[in-house]
């Protein structure tokens, strides 16, 4: 690997595929090495465009045959920019977005380009969805491969437990529809062990009675956030499965559905989703006044898609981004602690931690049934660095490294493999597999064995 791509190469990849291929000095080449974190600043060789499944299989041979660099882009929410490689070809598949529901079999397939929102869009419409994500700009091929967890993980399980198959482009440049009954060491490998198998162009899901929920947001003063945390940690995973609530340290934003007399205060809060009786919202959640009266508590019922669609517009792309992450089966006082300490200090605005709960649903699936390591955690936590302006790139990045590094003792040890930052290391990897890691570099060895897909949070094939 690590081949130049000079102009007869370029115009040889250009007559071989169907999608533009776009190269410094294109007009578009700036837009097209664009991704959702600005602090990723990636000048690629060639971005690819593909058109179909048959752009991505003859682009794949095209870069491996030539020895190039390749990353793989979907939706480009890489936190650590793992979409875009310096110097090599970054396959996107942005323009392979659509969705076909079956609204009979409770199914719908995504193009590997696909987000969240377009998922979301074309399952609603037949009172259906899957669970992904909290924000319907993520593509769902970066969310899927990592495992994938959002408001309905407690009821329905993680996204890559409603997974049913998905097809494949393989190194070699193979194409292969895998499943519970076709390819299963690569079906069990690709439900959480990333982009480290091949290119998927087409995720199928299974799909569940989902039409509008009932959506909660309480805070508190960010000053209550040990009283708040001891009792979330025994609400929540007592509750029933329809009640899913992620935890959050942030800054009330300049918004509806907060009163002005909140906004920019430090708060910490709980972002609710109930799936349940609508009639029964408010008492699933007449328990929030034990953790403390809070400053401000809103519910209502609305559409499912509404409620993925709430903090599109509070975190843009463009932003400066740098998280970390941590999974957690407790919340220990000593936790809480760094908790309150790094939430008093918020470096910006928009900076922010949160804890998504991974029990319910998802801790009743087999240990072993997937490539997620971490049946037995409760939490997967992210801590996020975020602002518009450059200049505050170190600020946010320094925080959420000091956060991260005071807060990881209390933790499991791994991670979401979707939360690791670009400069964690291989341990993070390996902490975060745990002893599935070796299992997954065997799979590596059969689909992988020369490592074209590397530019990922890495599995290297077993020697």
């Amino acid at each position: 690997m690590g081949s130049r791509l000079d102009g007869t190469t370029l115009e040889g990849m250009r007559a071989a595929l169907r999608g533009p291929v776009v190269a410094p000095g294109d007009a578009d080449y700036d837009e097209a090495r664009t991704v959702y974190n600005a602090m990723i600043d990636r000048r690629p060789a060639a971005v690819v465009r593909c058109a179909d499944a048959g752009d991505v299989m003859n682009a794949v041979d095209f870069v491996r045959d030539h020895g190039l660099e390749l990353a793989v882009r979907g939706g480009g929410h890489s936190g650590a920019g793992l979409c875009l490689v310096d110097d090599g070809v970054t396959l996107d598949l942005s323009p392979m977005r659509g969705v076909r529901v079956d609204p009979v079999a409770r199914t719908a397939q995504v193009g590997g380009g696909g987000t969240i929102g377009d998922l979301d869009h074309a399952s609603h419409a037949f009172g259906l969805a899957t669970p992904a994500g909290i924000m319907s700009t993520t593509g769902v091929g970066g969310l899927t491969l990592g495992g994938g967890h959002g408001h309905l993980t407690r009821r329905y399980g993680l996204t890559v437990d409603n997974l049913l198959s998905a097809d494949v482009v393989l190194a070699d440049g193979g194409f292969v529809t895998a499943d519970e009954h076709a390819y299963p060491d690569l079906f069990w490998a690709l439900r959480g062990g990333g982009g480290n198998f091949g290119v998927v162009t087409s995720f199928t899901y299974r799909l569940h009675p989902v039409h509008s929920v009932g959506v909660g947001i309480t805070v508190w003063p960010v000053d209550h956030t040990r009283e708040v945390l001891s009792w979330y940690r025994d609400f929540l995973p007592q509750a029933p499965d329809d009640l899913n609530g992620f935890f959050a340290i942030l800054s009330v934003p300049p918004a509806p559905p907060f009163p002005e007399e909140l906004h920019g205060h430090r708060m910490c809060g709980v972002v609710w989703c109930w799936t349940g009786d609508l009639a029964e919202l408010d008492q699933a959640l007449a328990g929030v006044d034990d953790a403390g009266r809070p400053a401000f508590h809103f519910t209502a019922p609305m559409p499912y898609p509404a409620l993925q669609t709430m903090f599109d517009g509070l975190i843009p792309a463009g932003l400066q981004w740098y998280w970390r992450g941590d999974f957690f089966d407790r919340i220990t006082d000593a936790a809480a602690d760094v908790h309150l300490k790094y939430g008093e200090n918020l470096p910006t605005d928009l900076s922010t931690m949160h804890l998504y709960p991974v029990d319910g649903a998802a801790a009743r699936v087999a240990g072993d049934a997937t490539a997620w390591s971490h049946r037995d955690a409760v939490w997967s936590g992210v801590i996020g660095g975020i602002d518009p302006s450059p200049d505050n790139a170190g600020l946010v990045k320094q925080w959420c490294a000091d956060y991260w590094s005071e807060l990881h003792p209390h933790s499991m040890g791994g991670s979401y493999v979707n939360f690791i930052g670009e400069d964690e290391g291989q341990d993070r990897v390996r902490a975060t597999y745990r002893d599935h890691y070796d299992r997954l570099a065997e799979v590596k060895k059969t689909y992988d064995p020369g490592n074209l897909f590397h530019a990922n949070q890495n599995i290297g094939p077993a020697s």
